[in-house]
């Protein structure tokens, strides 16, 4: 074995070369424990050390960069950006070969450059020619009787003309230790900092994180980069926009782009140089956002690119050709990696990490005032209507709670369904007749499962819609207050521990496994409703899982323990005559009420828009004035 010199890196790796610009670096292991190195760097054959800045590949070894962290999206950048070629660099050690691949929109590989490296600096370099449709590149590493070790590895491009500036966004509420532990994992790395002007913190919580030590120590790392701000509660539409503010009222003639990012995330802070990096070379302003990973599962990501059909008031569908919900460190039967290749273009982007560049805010206004859920929505679409495209960028990604893990009954739906129906009224033909068939039908699938809490915030979500534009004078505030007041008088909205459930024991509430899918869920809701009116119900009690609670199943039930989808307890559904019948009414008459009043409430919230996302009216709600 060719003895080679042990390598220890430093936070921060060798600068780019003069008039080059780092737009990601070759990273090998994640920020953490718990991210497994596949993500980074695969070892297809032999024995590889795998470290953050550098990977040591032994006698007769070989590895790939062919990962989630580890390609390059050509095809993203040849798209969008001005750039037209790309280089990998890095410092070589030992002897072996490293070879350039690339692949197309089918994930089929191919060979771009090849370097027989001795101890030596490497270059390699792939124009941005071949992508359009799809492709990445990275880097494979062979060795013979010799190790090699690779570190000080980045992608660079040639440097733009004008250079754009950046600053990072996060908005908090009473999550002070995971805010502060996503600010320490930025200050960690000071390639970071260095290429942000301010970290903003919106700090919006009762519990504020500058009580935490942590939050202290990550002062003292940043220093003046660290700008801390408290204000009430507006929810992550407040918070987030009273950083963008900060950002563009400072920003001047200077080209600028808020970068947010969420405080209960598990940063990796890579996705900053990424998405930062990406900005700089966009042929126009454009909103660039990370992909979502799941925290509980890291190998997962939520979607490659998501897309909203607003006229169903639905969000989170997956962009075809996208990856959703899968795991990337896996290959397709016909060997190919489950990356993805293909370029898809994305509806809108989440702002669990997004940039905004303050060019848009300047030309279409800040996000409404819509407390949170549907902001992110809103504001692509409306920027899409503005000329401004959304990109959700592969590589670049973070890890957050899993979304399916989140119980659908909360005090959020509130906002999720009033919030739909404001950016469908705002940003599509809005067919009256249609949303009202689809708020009828999640009405009905919450009655007969019991959901009289759901059902009852559907109704005041509708009745808020109806009211229009006024109902965001206070910034969601009084909202907020009022829907968790309402849902706390209906028993199923409270999740118990398990064992201290009602009446949730083996022997009084077995476990009742649910069918198949009906094929004609028409007449069995109407089945259903009749079952659940007059008390015929096949199952006097019994226990559900969260993934098979189903409203065909549930419904099925006089009483019921279903699993929060968290899985921390249950929820005890008890059928209510009363409620059944009060709720049906109630929801009868507001959908009336939206078939008739629905156009007229749709013009006035396209009228109040400007007003509403106004500079002026921020400034109000952030006390500012």
């Amino acid at each position: 074995m060719t003895d080679v010199q042990t390598m220890t890196t430093d936070a921060s790796s060798t600068p780019a070369a003069p008039g080059r610009l780092v737009v990601q670096r070759g990273l090998f292991t994640g920020p953490s424990t718990e991210i497994p190195d596949e993500m980074y760097v695969e070892v297809l054959s032999g024995h590889a050390e795998r470290r953050r800045r550098h990977v040591r590949v032994g006698a007769f070894g070989r590895v790939s960069t062919n990962t989630y962290f580890g390609r390059f999206p050509a095809s993203y950048w040849q798209r969008w950006t001005t750039a037209r070629s790309v280089r990998f660099e890095g410092r070589i050690s030992g002897a072996g070969r490293v070879m350039l691949r690339a692949s197309d929109t089918n994930g089929v590989p191919r060979t771009v450059a090849v370097h027989d490296a001795r101890t030596e600096d490497l270059r390699l370099e792939a124009t941005l020619d071949r992508f359009l449709d799809g492709g990445g590149l990275w880097v494979e590493i062979v060795t013979d009787d010799a190790e090699l070790l690779l570190h000080d590895a980045r992608w660079t491009v040639e440097a733009p003309a004008q250079q754009r500036h950046t600053s990072i966004v996060v908005c908090t509420h009473n999550r002070a230790d995971d805010c502060a532990a996503t600010l320490a994992a930025l200050a960690d790395e000071r390639e970071v900092l260095g290429v942000v002007d301010e970290v903003i913190v919106v700090d919006q919580g009762t519990d504020p994180v500058e009580s935490r030590p942590a939050f202290a120590e990550v002062r003292e790392a940043m220093g003046p980069t660290l700008r801390y701000l408290r204000q009430p509660n507006l929810g992550g539409s407040g918070g987030f926009t009273r950083g963008l503010h900060e950002v563009v009222s400072a920003a001047g003639d200077v080209p600028t782009d808020a970068l947010f990012m969420d405080d209960d995330v598990r940063c990796e802070p890579e996705v900053v140089i990424r998405l930062a990096a990406f900005a700089q070379y966009t042929a126009h302003p454009t909103i660039v956002g990370a992909q979502m990973l799941n925290l509980l599962h890291p190998t997962q990501v939520l979607a490659g690119a998501e897309y909203a059909v607003l006229e169903n008031l639905t969000n989170g569908h997956v962009s075809e050709g996208a990856v959703g919900e899968s795991d990337v460190t896996s290959y397709f039967p016909d060997g190919t990696k489950n990356v993805q290749d293909r370029r898809v273009d994305a509806g809108y982007t989440g702002w669990w990490s997004c940039l905004i560049p303050v060019e848009v805010t300047r030309t279409m206004g800040y996000p409404l005032p819509l407390f949170f859920q549907w902001d992110d929505v809103e504001y692509s679409y409306r920027g899409r209507a503005h000329g401004f495209a959304t990109v959700t960028l592969p590589g670049a990604g973070l890890w957050h709670a899993d979304f399916p893990w989140k119980d659908w009954d909360d005090w959020h739906r509130y906002f999720n369904l009033r919030n739909a129906m404001i950016t469908s009224a705002l940003h599509s033909g809005f067919p009256v007749r249609h949303v009202a068939a689809t708020l009828g039908d999640l009405l009905g699938r919450y009655l007969v499962s019991m959901n009289y809490g759901l059902a009852a915030t559907l109704i005041r979500a509708v009745e808020d819609f109806l009211v229009g534009p006024s109902v965001l004078d206070d910034g969601g505030v009084s909202a907020t207050a009022r829907i968790r007041g309402e849902r706390s008088s209906y028993p199923e909205t409270v999740m118990h521990p398990v064992d201290d459930a009602p009446g949730l024991g083996p022997s009084e509430m077995p476990i009742v496994r649910a069918g198949g899918t009906p094929s004609r869920t028409g007449l069995v809701m109407a089945k259903r409703f009749v079952q659940q009116a007059l008390g015929r119900v096949p199952h006097p009690v019994g226990a559900v899982g969260a993934g098979e609670a189903h409203w065909w199943h549930v419904s099925l039930f006089d009483r019921v323990a279903v699993t929060d989808a968290g899985q921390g307890g249950v929820r005890v559904r008890q059928r209510d005559p009363e409620a059944f019948k009060r709720l049906g009414r109630d929801g009868a008459r507001v959908l009336w009420r939206f078939v008739r009043e629905g156009d007229e409430a749709a013009a006035r919230w396209r009228e109040a828009a400007p007003r509403l996302t106004d500079a002026g009216n921020w400034h109000r709600l952030f006390g500012l004035d």
